[in-house]
């Protein structure tokens, strides 16, 4: 029998994931904080109109690249939002924001050449690079600072076998958001190199301390950028898996060729949600909003509260990446608080290799159970 590949076979298992599945084994009163995912509905009007949408026959094939309706949205609240500027025949509308990762990487990483993220980081990067043939370099982000971007650590791990950046701000696992200057340096420093930055942006409409803007606008170079984004955080809508992948052109009309292979299109149902989404009334995403901003008020002061726990201040995104001060391995002390005390984290060694000991929180969670999640955190990093 023929075996899989080496790309597919060695291809890891999220930690998250990981987690996850214990989770779901052990079972009983457990207070879920593992997984980045909205804990509210998507709003109403989107529904219906996915609904209606559905029910007058918009149940066929779209073109690869999307519906154009859906691309005009797109480009219209990248420009409204977060100032970025491309014309709806530089979109390709994707089966979520994961597909447009994907995508942009299999663009620009040749066999051999390097995909470049900051660390901690997303684990999912290192198994697109894998899927290219490329190959994933981690680049670690000094703790000192809670993880800032650090331009000079970045730019100086760059060489000719440097393919594409991936800088995803608001930060999963970390949370902060990266300076502009810093990311103006990197993309900078990756035009010199003939290279492009994928910009993740799909946490960029939940920026709490200051203004939510893209980094394809504020730099010289907009042109090496490929924006990614999505309706899963903001709007609530993981599970309608629609994102976007915005830039040049010409790149755009080589991610096509290949959307044509892997999906051939988005669904055309979960477009005219997302059209619903973004031109539709914004009162249902501002209270979503407000919710997560409290949320990580909360999660701050509780931090404070408990002797030797601490993280970065999260600036935007729904995580706190905790150090508990532990010379511990993050998945033992994971699965204690599993186990024990029925809290589920996310073991911080599922985010790179800078980073072992650490704990991701997801604040998706209402209030009551962020509470209570604290409390058993607190318990059990005393019994531990």
């Amino acid at each position: 029998m023929p075996t899989p590949t080496d790309r597919v076979r060695n291809a890891d298992r999220s930690s998250i994931r990981v987690m996850y599945d214990l989770a779901q084994q052990q079972g009983g009163d457990l207070v879920r904080l593992e997984v980045g995912e909205p804990d509210f509905d998507t709003p109403e009007h989107v529904i219906d109109a996915a609904a209606d949408a559905a029910r007058g026959g918009a149940t066929h094939y779209t073109s690869n690249a999307g519906m154009l309706d859906c691309r005009q949205a797109i480009s219209d609240t990248l420009a409204r939002d977060y100032g970025v500027e491309h014309d709806p025949d530089e979109i390709v509308v994707t089966v979520g924001g994961m597909e447009a990762l994907h995508l942009a990487t299999l663009a620009t990483v040749s066999p051999g050449e390097e995909l470049l993220v900051p660390g901690p980081t997303w684990p999912n990067y290192a198994t697109q690079a894998a899927l290219a043939d490329g190959t994933f370099r981690e680049v670690p982000m000094p703790a000192e600072t809670g993880f800032d971007l650090d331009a000079d650590r970045v730019i100086d791990a760059m060489s000719d076998d440097t393919a594409a950046v991936v800088l995803t701000t608001p930060s999963n696992p970390t949370g902060r958001v990266f300076d502009p200057e810093e990311c103006r340096a990197v993309v900078e420093a990756a035009a010199d190199h003939d290279a492009y930055v994928i910009a993740d942006e799909v946490y960029l409409g939940l920026t709490y301390d200051g203004p939510a803007e893209g980094i394809a606008a504020y730099t010289g170079h907009p042109d090496h950028v490929l924006t990614v984004g999505s309706c899963s955080k903001r709007y609530a809508m993981t599970g309608w898996r629609l994102g976007w992948l915005a830039g040049d052109d010409h790149v755009i009309d080589d991610v096509v060729r290949v959307h044509e292979s892997t999906t051939a299109c988005a669904s055309s149902v979960a477009q005219n949600a997302a059209i619903a989404a973004l031109t539709g009334p914004q009162e249902p995403y501002e209270e979503m909003y407000d919710a997560f901003r409290e949320r990580r008020d909360l999660v701050v002061d509780r931090v404070e509260e408990i002797d030797g726990l601490s993280c970065p201040r999260p600036e935007g995104a729904f995580y706190a990446y905790l150090d508990p001060g532990l010379d511990a391995p993050a998945i033992d002390v994971a699965k204690f608080l599993l186990r024990e005390h029925g809290v589920v984290l996310a073991p911080g060694d599922g985010f790179g290799d800078s980073t072992p000991g650490r704990l991701r929180l997801s604040f998706a969670n209402s209030t009551e159970r962020i509470e209570e999640g604290f409390d058993r955190i607190e318990a059990g990093l005393a019994e531990y």
